[in-house]
This record gives structure tokens, sequence and C-alpha cells, in this order.
């Protein structure tokens, strides 16, 4: 049996930091964990749904896929920031989720900057005017 194709950077990344925040929300006080916390998980779930349906759609139709994913990563890191300074999670877990979550946003507004630039490539130049 051959071994399942691999996935795309992009979608491996998104899943290496949903794994982080999956350990840290073991340690958040159960005061916590599921409304702030519940929260994080939230738009973290919406976001690996937005990246992967991003995966199979035709180009035109990405880049509203990719928006809807900045915006949730966006809420991704505006609630984890919430947990951190509310003392829910270490500053390690927080710096480490941090990174994982900022090179998930370059990947993200890359691959957007590139659809669109692809997108804009195939307009004829009376298009481009209007």
């Amino acid at each position: 049996m051959p071994p399942p194709p691999a996935s795309p950077s992009v979608l491996q990344k998104a899943k290496a930091a949903y794994t982080s925040w999956f350990a840290i929300v073991e340690n958040i006080p159960k005061s916590h964990r599921y409304t702030l916390g519940g929260k994080v998980e939230q738009y973290f779930l919406e976001l690996l749904e937005c990246i992967f349906t991003a995966l199979y759609l035709s180009p035109e139709k990405k880049t509203g896929r990719l928006e809807s994913a900045i915006s949730k990563l966006d809420g991704v890191k505006f609630f984890a920031q919430l947990c951190w300074e509310n003392k829910c999670m270490s500053n390690k877990a927080y710096a480490d989720l941090s990174e994982k979550l900022l090179e998930l946003g370059k990947m993200i507004g890359g691959w957007k900057k590139g659809l669109e630039s692809k997108l804009s490539e195939k307009k004829t130049p009376a298009q481009k005017l209007f």
C-alpha cells in the first residue's frame, strides 16, 4: 500500500500550529478552557477548514477563501494573546505558538499575493483598465 500523498506545506504548517495549541489547551485553567480557550479553538478549526477548502477551489474562488483564512488567523492570534495576557499559557508556549502563526501568516499571504498576480496576468489589457 503506497503512503498517503503529502499535504501542501501551508496545510502542514497550519496543522503543526494547531497541534501546538492542542497541547497548550490542556494546561489552561478550567475556568477559561471552554470560554477563551474555546474561542481560540473555534478560530483555529475554521482556519484549517479555510486552508483545506482553498486547496480545491478554482483560482478565482481561492482569493476569497484565503481572505477568510487570513481573518481567521487574525482571530487565533488575538484570542491567543488574550489567553497569554490573562496568564492562561506560559511565555514559552505563547512565543512558540506566535512564531508558528507568524510563519503561517506569511505563507497564506504569499499564496494570496501570488494568486492575485497570476489572476491579474490573465486579464487582457482592456480588462485591466476597468
